[in-house]
């Protein structure tokens, strides 16, 4: 069940950049609707699951519950930017990094040791995003790789947080997320009466079946397997998101994004495979 949820989510998750290059809205407007849908979504989800629990669980966060949800509006909103300066598979292939990410900030904040093997992967991925930023180097696309970079920041946070604070539940910091994106949006000048109706529709899609629906399947099913298992199964959304986009639209994502990507890949890979190996038994906290 646990295998069979994360590829489903997994699934959800590689729609994004395809259903992104779908709608003409600007890029606040869009992290507005996708953040508003979103939101409505989880929280639903959290009533039907917790029925009266509802409230307590927003209000017993605390500051970890605060920072998870800081690290996925991070995320999420940065997502939404880099897709628009630069292909989809650069910005999934930059966000795969943020396991990586993790491992450098639970060093730098946590005195978190590192294995060797971490290490090396990390060189070996860090090469493959010096490959993939030597063809954008002050083109807009540069833009979009450090957008891209962010997320993965965002998403590593994420997994440190998680991983000190194991009470802290997922799916009410991703709805509070949701909610941060979506005001930040508004500030920084969105205007949801802009969007055609069509566009709605899409935008829906993306808060619903992409964003809300793929936390949802994650949160449940990576409790049941191992972490290493998880985070390779993940990586079908790396995948899946580029080709997508490459059948629909012929988005070219470029020779050395794909040498790049595929050296990040085959860290990534070969790190997860290691660790399974290894009999990583740990489980991401409760949804």
């Amino acid at each position: 069940l646990g295998l069979i949820l994360v590829v489903l989510a997994a699934l959800a998750w590689s729609s994004g950049g395809l259903l992104l290059r779908s709608v003409e809205t600007d890029p606040w407007t869009t992290i507005f609707w996708r953040s508003l849908f979103a939101a409505v979504t989880l929280f639903l989800f959290i009533v039907y699951r917790d029925r009266g629990r509802t409230l307590r669980l927003f209000a017993t966060m605390g500051w970890p519950g605060l920072l998870l949800a800081l690290c996925f509006a991070t995320a999420s909103t940065s997502f939404v930017i880099a897709v628009q300066y630069t292909t989809v598979a650069n910005v999934l292939l930059l966000q795969s990094l943020a396991p990586f990410l993790a491992g450098i900030m639970g060093l730098v904040f946590m005195r978190e040791r590192v294995e060797k093997r971490t290490w090396i992967a990390m060189a070996v991925a860090i090469g493959g995003v010096a490959i993939m930023v030597s063809d954008t180097l002050g083109t807009a696309s540069f833009v979009g790789t450090l957008f891209g970079l962010l997320i993965a920041l965002g998403f590593g946070g994420a997994t440190v947080v998680l991983r000190y604070n194991r009470s802290v539940r997922m799916t009410p910091a991703a709805c509070l997320a949701t909610l941060f994106a979506g005001g930040f949006a508004l500030v920084m000048g969105a205007a949801p009466a802009s969007a055609a109706a069509g566009d709605v529709g899409m935008l829906a899609l993306l808060g619903i079946g992409q964003l809300a629906l793929g936390m949802i399947l994650y949160a449940t099913g990576a409790r049941l397997i191992p972490a290493a298992e998880s985070a390779l199964l993940a990586n079908i959304e790396v995948v899946l998101g580029g080709l997508w986009v490459w059948l629909v639209f012929a988005e070219d994502p470029g020779l050395r994004t794909l040498i790049g990507g595929a050296i990040i890949l085959a860290s990534l890979v070969g790190h997860s495979l290691v660790d399974l190996r290894r009999g990583s038994g740990r489980r991401i906290a409760p949804p």
